[in-house]
């Protein structure tokens, strides 16, 4: 792709947003330094390696190397550039509230910086922060930088398509100038630029994933209808999504949403709501949904066995979900702990999940294969619907096991299929 203009960019934060940002802004034709404060994460960089999983970003940081450099230093990192993004994470307080002092930390970094033509924020914040980012850059001097809220829409699995070709870029800033700088940088960009204000850019990203967290919560509800009634939610499902009016994305039930975004960007809104005075009463209950499905998921496996003290439970599948190695806010973390907790034992199999994330689950078995997992279970609860899942050699897999009960969290498997090699088979909403 080339840019008819290129611009000095300077990235803060070399995480999955921030690393997806600059080799995405680079392959538009700018000149990019991605900076971040872990020593390894940028050594790994600067050696060519990639510290994340993320499908094409390998290959597009080795294409426009010329264009993309990595350092630690921040100093060294905005002299060289002319827009500085801030795409640092925003992690939960003990409050619910969204933690902003990454993003502090870098705007106070960029004291002096009066070269700059603008700050473009990235990360996921609350509503109200650009108000007391601009305010504080004037603190530090900076009166002519521009300010930008420019929220990420990207999934795990597809970020750099989805940062290409999106179905919006969506634009917060208080002057046209700045605005219209931001728009020029995404020129290559396949996909609608949105321009409003600084607020609603930042709602409408909380809004976004709230909705899709809602979607999910809400079929999982049908789904446990459909379970006490007899119906099926994938039949549901589909009659549903043929609807134009409401489309059949995120209409899959499951075991629960995890991942960096849902959570976080769902309590952060609730939060945010609870702290102006109003509850938010609908965005509440999508919550509670998503908690109480994950342990029903236990809650079943303990009515077939009839005790979890001293059973064997094999998770397959560890990352939130299929195509990344992404751990955060995990459901697998969830069902091993309430495992762990009623006395079973966990032999748990992924194919991507970062030995740094699962380490730390000291009383788990990590195992390489699904067949070694499922060796000696007296359950296995199919967590992450990897496609490696399909091509099991599930009667051999029946054949390991001390007893044979199934729970497929995602509803991958044919249920008819699985019960005729002598499964006790469970699913979410399904007959």
């Amino acid at each position: 792709m080339a840019h008819t203009l290129s611009r000095k960019i300077a990235v803060f934060g070399a995480g999955y947003i921030g690393l997806v940002t600059g080799a995405c802004l680079a392959e538009l034709g700018h000149d990019v330094v991605v900076r971040d404060i872990q020593p390894e994460r940028i050594s790994l960089l600067q050696s060519g390696q990639i510290p994340i999983y993320e499908p094409g970003l390998g290959d597009l940081i080795i294409k426009n190397k010329e264009r993309l450099t990595f350092t630690l230093n921040a100093d060294e990192a905005v002299a060289r550039a002319e827009i500085v993004y801030v795409c640092v994470d925003t992690p939960p307080t003990s409050a619910g509230d969204a933690d902003l002092s990454r993003v502090w930390s870098v705007l106070h970094s960029l004291e002096g910086a009066a070269h700059l033509a603008a700050v473009v924020v990235k990360s996921t914040v609350p509503v109200g922060t650009g108000a007391r980012a601009r305010a504080l850059l004037d603190d530090l001097g900076l009166h002519g930088v521009g300010y930008a809220s420019n929220p990420e829409f990207t999934a795990e699995g597809r970020a750099v398509s989805d940062f290409l070709s999106p179905d919006r870029v969506v634009i917060g800033a208080s002057d046209a100038e700045t605005a219209s700088l931001v728009e020029e940088l995404h020129r290559g960009v396949d996909g609608e630029v949105v321009v409003m204000d600084i607020p609603s850019a930042e709602m409408a990203k909380m809004a976004s994933n709230a909705l899709l967290a809602t979607k999910i919560s809400f079929i999982n509800e049908i789904a446990s209808i459909c379970e006490a009634t007899g119906a099926d939610v994938g039949n549901v499902a589909r009659a549903v999504g043929l609807d134009h009016r409401l489309g059949p994305h995120f209409l899959q039930a499951g075991i629960g949403w995890g991942g960096s975004c849902f959570p976080k960007d769902s309590e952060a809104l609730k939060q945010l709501a609870s702290n102006t005075g109003y509850h938010p009463q609908l965005l509440s209950a999508v919550i509670e949904v998503n908690n109480l499905q994950k342990r029903r998921a236990i809650s079943k496996v303990k009515d077939l066995l009839g005790t979890l003290e001293g059973a064997t439970v094999a998770l397959l599948g560890l990352t939130f979900k299929p195509g990344t190695d992404d751990m955060r806010e995990a459901t697998s973390a969830v069902l091993a702990a309430r495992l762990l907790a009623e006395g079973a034992a966990v032999r748990c199999w992924d194919p991507l999940a970062r030995p740094e994330a699962v380490e730390p689950w000291a009383s788990t078995t990590r195992c390489e294969s699904v067949l070694e997992a499922m060796t000696g279970a007296d359950a296995a609860i199919l967590v992450t619907d990897w496609p490696q899942l399909r091509e099991v050699p599930w009667e051999e897999a029946r054949g390991l096991m001390r007893r044979p009960v199934l729970y497929d969290g995602r509803n991958l498997l044919d249920p008819a299929a699985m019960r005729d090699l002598g499964f006790r088979y469970l699913s979410v909403g399904r007959p």
